[in-house]
């Protein structure tokens, strides 16, 4: 059967999850700071710590980084105004201070920063419709709402916005076909669903999604290769196996996923030389794939050895449970 021309062709022969060479090619990746993919990436640096540092502790190897550097990074990262930026000299953005705040927590850190001061900055980026902005600039995004709901839900400062207006806002951007997208009548998309959803499931507005609607949606995303696109006639991508299955393990609709297919999708992402998983099959590896093939095995309980990741945070379940949270999930 030939396949569509948005989807890709696996190899017969797909190897195994090779944990020990993803743990070694996260622990090296960076320690060459003058290698030019590094230098390249310095406007992500503090996104790029948490992918590989998340990545790292589900495969239980966390005691393998260095945490009091990592710590002392994160803190030349605050600004005065209390935001986190990717690194140090660049601007403070909502992305990149949760990014920050969920390494924190991972590491039971989080007397390393000024939390007064990451409060005051979130709770100035809330428009008066409930929306947020990213930075002091102005771009009005759903990411950036799930961004400013999950730190605050991360400190436990959730109080400090005004939770109803950001729910209300979140469901402005909801569309006829059950998803959302980064702003009223723009397209429904699986990454920025699952920001919305994931805002809803920490703030106990799940009954608010039309489920039935949404996880039939998401569930269109798999394609022939089992692998899942963000939207129609995309190519398939591994982040997407994290965002679709994400949303809809909150909705708790899992199950309508073929896991075997996704699975086998997900495994030929590997490269069986370095390490890492990549976009695609035979494309370049890199932290960000690589932590959301290693989310989305940990999802379909394809390997054991890994430990639970929480679906609304994207963080591994112990941590949550440790700080106390309990966002919604919807039981079928």
């Amino acid at each position: 059967m030939a396949l569509p021309l948005n989807d890709v062709q696996l190899s017969e022969t797909v190897p195994e999850l090779l944990l020990d060479k993803h743990t070694d090619y996260l622990v090296s990746y960076g320690t060459n700071k003058d290698d030019y993919t590094f230098c390249m990436t310095e406007h992500l640096r503090v996104s790029g710590m948490y992918w590989g540092l998340t990545a790292l502790d589900l495969m239980g190897q966390l005691d393998k980084t260095n945490k009091d550097e990592v710590l002392e990074f994160i803190k030349k990262c605050q600004h005065d105004c209390g935001g986190i930026s990717a690194s140090v000299g660049h601007d403070p953005h909502m992305l990149h201070t949760l990014s920050a705040i969920q390494i924190l927590c991972i590491y039971d850190a989080l007397e390393t920063i000024d939390i007064e001061k990451v409060v005051k900055y979130i709770k100035e980026r809330q428009q008066p419709d409930g929306s947020f902005t990213g930075d002091i600039w102005g771009e009005v995004d759903t990411r950036f709402s799930f961004c400013a709901v999950a730190s605050l839900a991360l400190l436990g400062r959730l109080e400090e916005i005004d939770v109803r207006k950001a729910v209300e806002f979140v469901l402005k951007c909801m569309n006829f076909d059950g998803g959302f997208g980064s702003k009223p009548d723009a397209e429904s998309h699986a990454g920025l669903i699952y920001c919305c959803v994931g805002t809803l499931s920490i703030t106990g507005d799940l009954h608010c999604v039309d489920a039935d609607r949404l996880g039939w949606w998401l569930c269109e995303r798999q394609l022939p290769s089992g692998g899942l696109n963000g939207r129609p006639e995309k190519l398939p991508d591994v982040c997407y196996s994290w965002w679709v299955l994400s949303s809809l393990s909150i909705l708790g609709y899992l199950h309508w996923i073929d896991k075997d297919r996704l699975i086998k999708f997900i495994l030929s992402c590997q490269d069986t030389e370095t390490g890492g998983f990549s976009d695609r099959p035979g494309d370049m590896v890199d932290p960000f794939h690589t932590l959301f093939g290693l989310t989305a095995i940990s999802m379909l309980g394809a390997d054991k050895s890994l430990k639970e990741v929480n679906p609304t945070f994207c963080m591994p379940e112990y941590v949550i449970q440790r700080l106390g949270l309990k966002p919604d999930r919807l039981d079928r």
